[in-house]
């Protein structure tokens, strides 16, 4: 088990667990639709936006990156379902006032810095692609023979391997510091280091069933861009609710808030 300070849990999280916590995300999507779908709806729509925006900037080697990149801010964007799902929880009757008013007091606290963290990393991860972009295919642009070169070419394929690896790379370390941190952020009153450590000793704990849950996401993530964004409709909220519910396994409802627990956490 692993063990805050020696006093305040952690459970431990197995695959198992995940399946029983992502049929209760599936469950609580289910319960409130509307927000669900109106939240995916809107992550979407910004997809949409900033995928037309690079074409209309001559930019479209980077949509594939910013597309897999929207998979390092999804855990902020997943915020409205944390208040969706908090307010079952309390009995409070669900309206769009309430949630937004929960979205909104959360933001005013760390949340936002942890939602920055994440963004920085988008940015840096475009960067990157972009340098390796045109480091392995040249200057030449996105012309008629682009996807051959890509295919057929050594450079094109190492293009490839590497962007992907940097990719997955960083994807993974965003995964580690927000697996549980953003509905940390948006339970308790703690600051972002704290709950990014929380977050990290967790995965450090349970690495098989953290990795897995990482690799769903990602599939799942996937599936929603080649779907043209269209499945976040359906994915993100499952996920959404999901999180919560593995934040909520793996931090038991009455655990002391106080951050010092969550930062001095060590393995047992």
């Amino acid at each position: 088990m692993t063990n805050i300070d020696g006093r305040q849990p952690l459970n431990p999280v197995s695959v198992n667990d995940l399946v029983d916590i992502i049929a209760a995300g599936a469950r609580d999507f289910f319960n409130a639709p509307l927000y669900g779908l109106v939240f995916g709806a809107l992550f979407a729509a910004a997809g949409w936006v900033l995928i037309a925006l690079l074409l209309v900037l001559g930019l479209p080697y980077l949509a594939y990156p910013l597309a897999m990149g929207f998979a390092l801010v999804a855990p902020f964007a997943a915020a409205g379902f944390y208040a969706v799902r908090d307010h079952l929880e309390q009995g409070k009757p669900l309206s769009w006032g309430g949630v937004l008013g929960g979205v909104k007091n959360a933001i005013g606290r760390d949340l936002r810095w942890m939602a920055l963290v994440t963004g920085f990393a988008l940015v840096i991860w475009m960067d990157i692609a972009a340098f390796l972009f045109f480091a392995f295919t040249g200057f030449h642009g996105v012309g008629p023979d682009f996807l051959d070169r890509l295919l057929s070419t050594p450079s094109g394929v190492l293009f490839l391997v590497l962007g992907n690896l940097s990719g997955a790379i960083i994807a993974l370390s965003i995964f580690s510091i927000s697996a549980i941190s953003f509905p940390m952020l948006y339970d308790r009153d703690v600051d972002f280091v704290t709950a990014m450590v929380a977050s990290v000793r967790l995965v450090m704990a349970n690495p098989v069933a953290m990795c897995v849950w990482c690799a769903l996401i990602g599939v799942a993530m996937g599936l929603s861009v080649l779907s043209g964004f269209v499945g976040f409709l359906i994915v993100l909220p499952v996920i959404g609710h999901a999180t919560w519910r593995l934040y909520r396994h793996a931090v038991p409802v009455g655990a002391p808030h106080d951050e010092a627990n969550f930062t001095h956490m060590k393995v047992v």
